[in-house]
């Protein structure tokens, strides 16, 4: 299990350790209260401070002096490798979230499928952000952190707190995407059945991916080496080549063939239909579709 700086360097302080828990994910969790205190931070991991009580005489060293802001409700964000020394001159009640750099650039990756070149997360001192206040009161106070039946609340929270400091407080570089080639083809030929068989209901990007057992970014990009066309593109070509196909047949209504094109209202398939076909459903019917 592993063991984080400032966790340990706080223990050597006059910091009470109220709470704490390991998550499965390898994230640290933990509730801290302190008081006439001076502590300095450097660790190879990063921490997110989250005040939860007191804290309005809580004083931060920057190069131009003491900066005080501290008040329930302030996160800090203090990035690994940064230094940073408070002055807590009276009550604190704090939570930590502790997680290494390897964990957040797996994180990363699973955001937005695709690994980061360089990951840099911006310190923060005494900053607010209802989502992060949300997040740690609904979710991380309101749990008990040594049931075993938390720990997928915790997780989740916990990554969701994590997604949020990417998404708004990261610098990230990415790498090049590498094409390695299209889909299998006894992939490439499950899917493209899986949709012809299913064109009457929604086939979203997760559900394609799924069925490729891929993720789906990798789904698509490798759909579109392999047939030239994106996954939504393909899909809605199918739609409407069926639905030239039963508009020939005079016992279906627009209606029954929107449906079984997957299209929730006749105009909502109308609509799509004149844009790739240049006329309504209803001309086609009558022969006009010919000329294609």
């Amino acid at each position: 299990m592993r063991t984080y700086q400032t966790f340990e360097m706080l223990q050597r302080h006059k910091a009470q350790l109220r709470d704490h828990v390991h998550l499965n994910s390898g994230i640290q969790l933990a509730a801290w209260f302190n008081s006439g205190d001076r502590v300095t931070n450097l660790s190879d991991h990063h921490t997110l401070s989250l005040y939860v009580a007191g804290g309005y005489d809580t004083w931060h060293k920057t190069p131009h002096g003491w900066r005080n802001g501290g008040a329930p409700d302030r996160f800090c964000l203090m990035p690994a490798g940064t230094e940073s020394t408070w002055d807590l001159r009276a009550d604190l009640a704090f939570v930590h979230l502790y997680c290494s750099e390897n964990q957040l650039r797996q994180l990363a990756e699973r955001v937005w499928d695709r690994s980061p070149a360089q990951l840099n997360l911006h310190e923060k001192i005494f900053s607010t952000d209802d989502r992060i206040t949300q997040l740690y009161r609904h979710f991380l106070l309101s749990s008990d952190w040594q049931q075993p039946a938390s720990q997928l609340m915790l997780s989740s929270a916990s990554t969701l707190l994590l997604t949020h400091l990417l998404q708004h407080y990261s610098e990230v570089r990415w790498q090049l995407p590498q094409v390695r080639g299209g889909l299998a083809p006894a992939v490439l030929r499950r899917v493209l059945e899986f949709i012809e068989t299913h064109l009457d209901q929604p086939l979203t990007l997760a559900v394609l991916a799924q069925e490729a057992a891929l993720s789906e970014f990798h789904f698509a990009r490798m759909f579109r080496h392999t047939t030239g066309e994106a996954p939504h593109q393909f899909v809605m070509r199918r739609r409407m080549e069926r639905a030239r196909t039963l508009l020939e047949r005079p016992d279906l209504t627009l209606t029954d063939i929107a449906f079984q094109c997957g299209f929730h209202s006749s105009a909502h398939f109308s609509h799509r239909f004149r844009q790739v076909y240049g006329m309504t459903p209803s001309a086609c019917r009558r022969g006009s579709c010919q000329n294609f």
